[in-house]
């Protein structure tokens, strides 16, 4: 008898785990274009800085602008919950790593100040930048018309896991439809792994998605509630949501990978594996103009019952221009990212993003350790 199976388990990817194949035609680099949009919104630098008080502030948002990518500032965080935030930052970058998560949940417990919502947005605006703000679902009813009128450029609705059929005790819960026929502005929701829920997402209006659960640097998600998905796949399986949605609607939805991107080949692989933009959140912890000071730490990571997220060190390395744009002296591909995204665009005969989604993403398993032994060994 043939031993039934309770379930049958599915082979995901990570970026470690697959390869870029060259095109038949390569391009110069600078002929290259990569621009996102959002709605009715264009962002030169399809680069996204994560919603971590480590990373967006109102003046690391003017910084992130003028380099052409646009920062997500978290409206029920620190930025929001004190009229002067460096001194709470200071406190949660100075705590003893033992005691750091018991300071973040304290330094958290803080009340929100509404008037604060739209104060930091307008900070934003009056240096002439972009601005994107974002909440969770359960406060997003009360913030997110304050932000718009303020100025707010895209709205992004976001949790660990977000899907268009959350149960509730609320009489009334978040329904995404009409939130965006309330507000005047592209409204992005996230994060999201799978095709199923991708496409119910998108039929109900967004503007675009946010692609990641589990990868992140900072995030604990995996080891704590066991959830995840690796992120080449989670970026191909709602890049099938978002081409099949275009396919009945005629509406193209850009999806935003978010998490685990560390150098510049992941972020060319998530470009491959069907991204428009990607987002990132302790690679841009370590620049100089970030107010987290060379640490980076999660949006869960203050939750008062259950912490989904640590304090870890990234340090600081240089600006925000070098890291995004270089140029840099590093070879490890942590380093200006946008000239590696170009570079392998050119490579692969690439003219435009789309144009990427179609180059030919191998498994390569040994891709680490293949002829690279002495790298492995280190220099001497």
């Amino acid at each position: 008898m043939e031993r039934p199976q309770f379930k049958t388990l599915r082979r995901a990817y990570g970026f470690d785990e697959v390869a870029l194949v060259p095109g038949e035609i390569t391009i110069n680099p600078e002929q290259t274009r990569v621009e996102l949009n959002v709605g009715n919104v264009t962002i030169k630098t399809p680069i996204l800085a994560a919603a971590l008080d480590a990373v967006a502030s109102p003046e690391f948002s003017i910084h992130m602008h003028k380099q052409g990518g646009i920062a997500v500032m978290n409206l029920e965080g620190i930025q929001t919950r004190y009229t002067n935030p460096e001194d709470a930052l200071h406190e949660i970058v100075t705590a003893p790593p033992d005691k750091a998560a018991a300071v973040i949940q304290k330094v958290y417990s803080a009340p929100i100040q509404p008037n604060l919502v739209a104060e930091r947005v307008r900070q934003v605006k009056a240096a002439g930048a972009l601005c994107a703000v974002s909440s969770t679902p359960a406060m997003t009813k009360k913030f997110a018309p304050a932000a718009v009128e303020a100025g707010a450029d895209i709205y992004v609705v976001q949790s660990t896991v977000t899907t268009a059929r959350h149960v509730s005790k609320s009489e009334k819960g978040l329904v995404f439809s009409d939130l965006i026929k309330s507000i005047k502005a592209p409204v992005m929701v996230g994060n999201c792994v799978t095709f199923s829920t991708a496409l119910e997402l998108m039929e109900t209006g967004i503007a675009g998605l946010l692609v990641g659960v589990g990868p992140g640097a900072i995030c604990t998600s995996r080891e704590v509630l066991g959830i995840g998905v690796p992120q080449v796949t989670a970026t191909m399986d709602c890049a099938a949501a978002r081409e099949e949605f275009y396919r009945r609607t005629g509406k193209y939805v850009p999806i935003i990978t978010d998490g685990g991107i560390r150098t510049g080949g992941d972020v060319c692989k998530s470009f491959a594996c069907g991204a428009d933009g990607i987002m990132l959140g302790s690679s841009l912890a370590q620049s100089n103009e970030a107010p987290g000071k060379g640490y980076s730490w999660g949006m869960a990571a203050p939750n008062p019952v259950l912490p989904r997220g640590t304090r870890i060190k990234v340090g600081t390395v240089g600006t925000l221009q070098k890291i995004l744009f270089g140029p840099t002296s590093k070879s490890d591909g942590t380093e200006n990212f946008m000239g590696a995204l170009h570079i392998a665009m050119g490579m692969c005969g690439a003219f435009t993003i789309k144009d990427m989604h179609k180059v030919e993403v191998m498994i390569a398993p040994a891709i680490k350790t293949e002829g690279k032994h002495y790298q492995m060994l280190g220099s001497i």
